[in-house]
């Protein structure tokens, strides 16, 4: 984990911007009989601050905290940015204005975020980083998040066992993909895989070719994709093998960072005519539901999981005890370095979820049930 350790938060991710509408905000006034409940100096305002709609996670991240929050008394305003950053400042103003508790925030782009958030400290608000580190700013109290380093080391990892590459003869053909170069989580996730790949690399058991193999982590942005959009990684899977999978040469493996990009990738594939029997090993993350029904379908190998309602009750009991001045729990105050501080942080396990293992993670633990993925 020495590599990890060294990892300097650079740039940040999601957070709520533009007006209060009734289709970006969310708001409940049910504080009455919950708060008394709830004991203690609990509720009051929390705003929560989210990225965007248009990625599966994030509305789900949305509704489980505050679910939480309420049940703990706490009246909440919840909002998303429609990944834009301007409208993501602008909501947290506005946010600020009501004067909340806490504010939780998953930032779209945390190195903007230093202005606004300095008005929140100063009406003594506190903020939560919510998956996403906040970057070069004082004013970020707590930070709660999964090991994303280890999300990218269970996806190399997994590659490592499945192509067996300690003891397979090879090369295998290998086309990397790296995370949106604006999320701060998206440089742990590569470094993750690409210390455990690497090396593979390097002996010249893994080749890539169409060249998109950065020297070192930090070159990760060069193959990254903004937005974390389907349809440039689609996009740049179809130009890959359109340029160097031709007179037969198939890829072997795709590193994918995350579902959303999986996708994309996944649609480039069927597109060039991959079939069940040459169908290359592809990686992901978050569990999205159509990439779990591509796992059931043979079409993506693994999912990195990310149980993000862990996350939101781990973040709702970090506001409790915030609000109710406790010690706010955190396991980890060495890693998270935005540039100004160490952010204390509560780290969560993430664990890789296969076709074989979708019923047991996904189907028992009700995250989704039977009927959402056709079993």
């Amino acid at each position: 984990m020495s590599t990890k350790k060294r990892l300097l938060a650079t740039v940040s991710v999601a957070l709520l911007a533009g007006g209060l509408t009734a289709c970006s905000s969310e708001r409940s006034s049910d504080e009455g009989a919950s708060a008394s409940a709830s004991g203690g100096a609990g509720g009051g305002l929390i705003g929560v601050s989210m990225p965007t709609r248009s990625l599966e996670r994030w509305n789900k991240d949305g509704a489980r905290l505050t679910e939480q929050l309420k049940t703990m008394g706490y009246e909440t305003t919840l909002q998303y940015a429609d990944n834009k950053v301007d409208q993501q400042i602008t909501q947290i103003e506005n946010v600020i204005n009501q004067n909340p508790k806490v504010l939780v925030v998953a930032a779209i782009d945390g190195t903007a975020l230093g202005p606004v958030l300095q008005k929140a400290a100063a009406q003594n608000i506190k903020v939560i980083a919510y998956d996403r580190l906040i970057n070069d700013t004082d004013s970020v109290d707590y930070y709660a998040t999964f090991d994303n380093y280890k999300v990218g080391q269970l996806q190399g990892q997994y590659i490592v066992d499945q192509l067996k590459l300690d003891t397979a003869s090879g090369p295998f053909n290998l086309e990397p993909f790296a995370g949106s170069p604006d999320d701060n989580n998206a440089k742990f996730f590569f470094s993750g895989a690409w210390d455990v790949l690497k090396p593979y690399i390097d002996s010249g058991k893994l080749v890539v070719p169409s060249g998109k193999a950065p020297k070192n982590n930090d070159a990760w942005a060069s193959i990254g994709i903004q937005g974390w959009q389907s349809s440039t990684a689609q996009s740049e899977m179809e130009t890959r093998l359109n340029s160097f999978y031709t007179g037969g040469k198939k890829v072997d493996v795709v590193l994918s960072p995350n579902d959303s990009l999986a996708l994309g990738i996944e649609q480039a594939l069927d597109g060039a005519g991959y079939t069940e029997a040459d169908w290359p090993l592809v990686t992901g993350q978050d569990a999205d539901q159509a990439n779990v029904k591509n796992m059931l379908a043979g079409k993506q190998s693994m999912t990195v999981w990310k149980d993000t309602r862990t996350l939101g009750d781990q973040v709702a009991k970090m506001v409790d005890q915030v609000v109710k001045g406790e010690t706010v729990d955190v396991n980890d105050t060495e890693t998270y370095d935005n540039g100004n501080k160490v952010v204390p942080t509560y780290q969560l396990p993430p664990q890789v979820v296969t076709a074989d293992s979708v019923q047991t993670d996904l189907v028992e633990t009700g995250f989704y049930s039977a009927s959402d993925l056709g079993l």
